[in-house]
């Protein structure tokens, strides 16, 4: 029995440095082909964005704030954005949707509604995409007076 048990701890152990073997930046790609992740991402699009945080001032609650966060792809690939979400339901993004060829540039439209939300806000939202890296947030912010 004690020499079952040694055994099988030797075979986890061979196992494990078997797996841990393989270089941590090395990945496969879709077609099961094995890439290096440093080159992966020196080819990886990348969203640069002319501003990641608009402040809004002061606005009266009830009014719609709008914002066009413009960026552009400085990476080598077309650029995906495959989601983009914000921190509540008052806050609604509008990632472009085709992809972003490198040296483009585009916008995401936000439309943050202030009804119901007095005081200062700081709205994020996150992008996600196939960009290194592959999640940004971007900021409205600002502060919601009360309607008289």
């Amino acid at each position: 029995m004690k020499k079952m048990l040694v055994l099988a701890l030797v075979a986890m152990s061979f196992a494990s440095c078997q797996q841990s073997s393989s270089s941590a930046a090395d990945t496969a790609d879709s077609t099961g082909t094995q890439i290096s992740s440093a080159m992966a991402a020196t080819d990886a699009p990348v969203m640069s964005f002319e501003t990641i945080n608009y402040d809004f001032g002061k606005v009266k609650e009830g009014e719609k704030v709008q914002y066009e966060f413009k960026f552009t792809n400085t990476g080598k690939s077309p650029l995906i954005i495959s989601d983009a979400t914000a921190t509540c339901g008052c806050t609604v993004p509008e990632p472009p949707k085709d992809p972003i060829k490198p040296g483009a540039s585009a916008v995401i439209k936000v439309v943050f509604d202030t009804m119901g939300k007095a005081g200062l806000q700081d709205k994020v939202v996150t992008i996600t995409s196939n960009g290194n890296p592959s999640i940004n947030d971007v900021h409205l912010t600002g502060e919601v007076v009360p309607a008289s």
